[in-house]
């Protein structure tokens, strides 16, 4: 069980990087929606250049998506006081795995567990 100031902690953490995903899907956005062919060039070098950017944009637009809905869901575990508690085994997930990572759903042992496919 967290104490308040842990889950105090937590939940700051938790809303920073949420606003800092926030912030760079905000960037995306802007950047998808501003491809002016003048301003990259004709060449066909730029415009590859250009692409593959764009493309790595999407991409890390695409993960951060991913990473805001588990801090969602984290965020949501916190207020009904389940944020620490394995969804595997139901013991506590250590306060220096949480700060490290406050999304982690599973403890280290079921983390590895899983990461080696048992």
């Amino acid at each position: 069980m967290l104490t308040d100031s842990q889950a105090a902690e937590l939940r700051a953490l938790l809303e920073a990087e949420r606003d800092r995903i926030l912030t760079l899907a905000h960037d995306a956005s802007s950047f998808s929606r501003d491809r002016d062919i003048t301003r990259i060039g004709r060449d066909s070098v730029d415009e590859s250049a250009a692409e593959a950017l764009y493309g790595t944009k999407l991409r890390l637009a695409d993960r951060d998506s991913e990473s805001l809905n588990a801090i969602e869901m984290a965020l949501v575990r916190l207020a009904s006081g389940n944020l620490g508690e394995c969804e595997e085994c139901e013991e506590p997930i250590s306060f220096a795995r949480l700060r490290a990572r406050p999304m982690s759903r599973l403890c280290i042992p079921c983390q590895e567990d899983r990461e080696e496919g048992n």
